[in-house]
């Protein structure tokens, strides 16, 4: 084949190429778009009148900016601070304490020196085919334990997760022996080597897990409902909960007293409420996203 030809077809191919990628980068903005839609419907209508709500529905852009919802969450502003300093106190340290955890186990587990492995791998993935239920995991917590209305009731049971310790044992599988040996051989132990080897190599894996734990703790609220009374140790989402339902039994009680339900923004209150649950934690994804991703992929192909 001549060089002109040669020269051709490269020129083909790299048209080929440009078009394929334009189109590819045309559907994933398009499909970005469409998952954009609904987050920036949320903002708009936690903007939007009571009354523009219950007559013409949501809308992306509203026909009036009324700020009556936030207002109302502001009306809660000392209880609302509590909840966001309750959840922040279980998410980080319930995501700290569960990756040390999570990692030492993932360590131990990866290890193939280790004896009983494969015993203890299989006790852990038997945990997933059953629970012990509700009413034995009520006594525990309540009687066994003696954590009513305390916050480690809200930490203790996200703490541990089979798939996570799996997850860790996968990715450090990947790590090489090498550098296990040569730490030992130097005389190093095997805490030593799992925090100053294996942690600081694991962070994609670590980064993947963290996130999980830490959205697990922040939209925490059925053990809320089952063990906390005190309302200053009410997490956010719960609050919000509580937020919605008080709207709500004022509406009907205006309702019951011929009152103008618009002054209640009962319907963009739990569009408010939702922008305040989601907003802390989108500002953090961007930071953990790169490790999300290779921690996802490497910690899937390795067995």
């Amino acid at each position: 084949m001549s060089n002109s030809k040669k020269i051709k077809n490269k020129k083909i191919i790299g048209r080929e190429e440009k078009v394929m990628k334009s189109i590819f980068y045309a559907l994933i903005t398009i499909f970005a778009l469409i998952c954009l839609f609904p987050f920036l419907l949320l903002i708009s209508s936690s903007f939007m009148n009571e009354k523009e709500i219950l007559t013409e529905g949501y809308k992306l852009i509203p026909s009036q900016i009324s700020f009556s919802a936030y207002k109302f969450l502001g009306s809660n502003m000392t209880k609302l601070a509590n909840a966001y300093k309750t959840t922040i106190t279980i998410a980080v340290g319930g995501t700290l304490l569960g990756l040390f955890l999570m990692s030492m186990g993932g360590y131990v587990l990866c290890r193939n020196d280790f004896k009983f492995r494969n015993q203890i791998s299989f006790f852990i993935y038997f945990t997933t085919l059953f629970s012990g239920g509700l009413i034995p995991s009520y006594i525990l917590m309540v009687n066994g334990l003696g954590l009513k209305d305390s916050l480690w009731a809200l930490i203790l049971p996200g703490l541990m997760s089979p798939w996570s310790i799996f997850l860790m044992r996968n990715f450090m599988k990947s790590i090489p022996d090498s550098l296990y040996e040569s730490a030992a051989i130097d005389g190093a132990g095997d805490f030593r080597i799992y925090w100053k080897i294996f942690m600081p190599l694991s962070k994609p894996s670590l980064a993947t897990i963290g996130l999980f734990l830490t959205l697990g703790y922040w939209n925490e609220w059925y053990n809320a409902m089952l063990y906390i009374q005190s309302t200053n140790k009410y997490p956010l989402q719960f609050f919000l909960q509580k937020i919605v339902t008080q709207a709500n039994v004022q509406l009907l009680v205006q309702q019951g007293l011929s009152i103008n339900t618009a002054d209640l923004p009962s319907e963009s209150i739990k569009m408010a409420t939702a922008v305040a649950a989601i907003g802390p934690i989108i500002l953090v994804y961007p930071f953990v996203q790169k490790y999300f991703v290779s921690g996802l992929t490497i910690g899937a192909v390795k067995g």
